[in-house]
């Protein structure tokens, strides 16, 4: 049975996962009552472990240094606990080469060089080079899918990484582009990117060493 994380250390670790945002949508990521994150975050607020803050009129959470360290900390813990070590390293070495061919991938999205300029612009009219964009992703996404099972069969905070990658590529496949690398949704880059994130945290490693 997987194991499960408790409601406070799921609300600073959302925080750490999601950036910088709300309590509804740190409860929603882990389907927790609103009012329990709350409590948890104001908490943690007085410890010194979260921020509140506005940004462009929008408002919400971020760890602190401090708060990084404990996420880390409690990760550790919980790691131990749940006797997933080596399985969370193993699914991170696997993780790697994937994360690289993603990588390439989402470039491939946005820039398609052309003879007078190698960074130009994807303007999306190529068909075939969307579309072999596309296979790739898909293809890394079932690879993805796979890692994700070893995780949650272990931890189960990290259920409903590969569903929403999978969803977010079925709205590509209906035309709505954005949700490959747009900001301010599920996309498959977002999700990536806190997938990663998800990792890095939980074994201690630091962003950009993993490379």
């Amino acid at each position: 049975m997987a194991f499960p994380s408790a409601p406070e250390d799921l609300a600073l670790h959302g925080v750490r996962v999601l950036g910088f945002s709300t309590t509804s949508r740190v409860a929603s990521r882990y389907r927790l009552d609103v009012d329990t994150v709350q409590e948890a975050l104001l908490d943690f607020e007085a410890r010194g472990w979260v921020r509140n803050s506005s940004f462009a009129g929008d408002s919400g959470w971020s760890l602190t240094d401090a708060g990084r360290a404990e996420n880390e900390r409690r990760l550790a813990g919980e790691l131990d606990r749940a006797g997933a070590r080596d399985a969370v390293t193993d699914v991170h070495a696997a993780f790697v080469p994937l994360n690289r061919r993603f990588g390439a991938a989402c470039t491939d999205w946005q820039i398609r060089p052309t003879r007078l300029d190698p960074m130009a612009f994807n303007d999306h009219t190529d068909w075939a080079w969307d579309e072999r964009v596309l296979r790739t992703l898909a293809s890394v996404g079932r690879s993805f899918t796979e890692l994700c099972g070893r995780l949650t069969d272990r931890l189960a905070r990290f259920d409903g990484y590969a569903d929403r990658y999978s969803s977010a590529l079925r709205k590509v496949d209906l035309g709505q582009r954005t949700w490959v690398d747009g900001h301010d949704r599920d996309s498959c880059h977002i999700l990536w990117i806190q997938f990663h994130e998800d990792l890095l945290a939980t074994l201690g490693i630091e962003r950009g060493s993993d490379t």
